[in-house]
């Protein structure tokens, strides 16, 4: 039997994931605007054998947004340049199923799989911040219940358009002038709640015939859809005991589906920073805290706790001690928020600062050993199949991952010494539609 491998995903940010990574000396100026930039992350993630590259996206911001989201390559148009400058690594982007549309969708996704030769992948988001609707000429946003039951109709209709060529439509015969063959393109006359769609798709079938799908919401509604389609569940787990938990919990929910467990990779969000000993990787992330503005940290901090007005209260007060309202928000990422706040009896700063710095995923500081001890303690033991990978400041923190941790796991068998051949499917170990 083939030993499992961990996954590796590079969750990219421009300037590194911590919040005030802009500000540090070491930091590419222009960030996730700088191409030349991305392109060399991304060809240093496939030099390290990462599973695959994630772009998220946002479809509002303001002067409160994250540094790395308030100006930004489109996502998937950034990925067909990354297409181009990589050959193995995977190629993920999320898209919303709420102010997007299946056919249009489909299109790009397909587009991205033929250009990459099968290494697309989509994140699935239904977009939590409220605020949204404003840019696509509404009020309100649509309801956390509504929103996922949108998505589920979302992703039937893209398999069906996905599907809607058979293998080897196409004849190209130039003798007899048939350029297909016509009983091999389907409609796919799909009528919902939410959607009509009479389809064919216009772009033939792509190497994986559908991209791996993602889905990132730990709510109920959220992880119930990714138990009926997800190939690959991002989540923010901030301590072994709950993601081992939500493991388990997703992977019972899987199998209520009639899926197999071990098809899905769960991947939790990890957070490294890096030092040659203990004592520089606690300063490297001390000087990173130390670049956080209240004011902003604050602004950041809100939309997880229901946007409230949090410059009410005095940065000392016990985080317990504040009244939510997580209303139409991320309601599944407040919950590990709070209930961390609660064990460790953290204050609204420290709160902040965590929250500001890492967005709540899992923060480990120290040598290239301690961070390979942790992810590799996770792996083996029900936490995580693999992990989203969130350097805290690029080039430098990712630069120490790669030339110092990924070596550490390769030795241990943990992680691919090579890339298998086929599409990221076939990398993944899972079967083509």
């Amino acid at each position: 039997m083939k030993k499992k491998h961990m996954k590796l995903g590079l969750f990219l940010a421009g300037y590194g994931h911590h919040v005030a990574s802009w500000r540090h000396p070491e930091v590419i100026e222009k960030g996730p605007m700088d191409l030349e930039h991305i392109v060399e992350i991304g060809q240093k993630a496939e030099r390290g054998k990462f599973d695959l590259i994630f772009l998220a996206d946002s479809l509002f911001v303001s002067e409160a947004s994250h540094p790395n989201i308030l100006s930004r390559f489109e996502p998937l148009t950034l990925l067909t340049v990354l297409a181009r400058e990589t050959k193995e690594i995977g190629l993920a982007s999320t898209a919303s199923t709420t102010y997007e549309e299946p056919f249009h969708l489909a299109r790009i996704f397909s587009s991205l799989d033929h250009i990459s030769q099968g290494r697309a992948a989509w994140n699935i988001v239904t977009s939590s911040i409220n605020s949204t609707a404003e840019n696509f000429n509404g009020t309100r946003h649509m309801e956390h219940e509504l929103r996922y039951e949108r998505a589920d109709e979302f992703v039937e209709v893209t398999n069906k358009l996905w599907k809607s060529w058979d293998p080897n439509t196409f004849t190209r015969n130039k003798e007899n002038g048939q350029f297909i063959n016509e009983g091999k393109l389907h409609t796919i006359d799909h009528e919902g709640k939410h959607f009509k769609v009479k389809g064919p798709l216009n772009i033939e079938r792509s190497p994986q015939v559908r991209p791996l799908l993602i889905q990132a919401g730990s709510s109920p509604t959220g992880t119930d859809l990714a138990s009926k389609v997800a190939d690959i569940v991002f989540t923010a787990q901030s301590n072994k005991t709950d993601a081992q938990a939500f493991y388990k919990k997703l992977h019972d929910k899987v199998e209520e589906h009639n899926r197999a467990a071990q098809q899905v990779s769960i991947m939790p969000g990890l957070f490294p920073v890096l030092g040659d000993t203990e004592d520089q990787a606690f300063d490297n992330y001390q000087t990173l805290q130390d670049l956080i503005l209240p004011e902003v940290g604050l602004k950041i901090l809100a939309p997880y706790v229901g946007e409230i007005d949090l410059n009410t209260y005095d940065l000392s007060t016990p985080f317990a001690d504040i009244e939510f309202d997580s209303g139409n928000g991320v309601q599944s990422r407040l919950e590990v928020i709070l209930k961390e706040a609660k064990e460790k009896k953290l204050t609204l700063e420290q709160v902040m600062k965590q929250v500001a710095g890492s967005r709540g995923h899992h923060i480990v500081i120290g040598t290239p050993e301690t961070v390979a001890d942790k992810m590799q303690d996770w792996f083996e033991n029900n936490a995580a199949d693999g992990f989203n990978i969130m350097p805290p400041l690029l080039p430098t923190q990712f630069d120490l991952f790669v030339e110092k941790v990924v070596p550490i796991l390769q030795d241990r068998g943990l992680v691919q010494t090579s890339y298998a051949r086929g599409t990221l499917r076939e990398k993944f170990g899972l079967i083509n539609d």
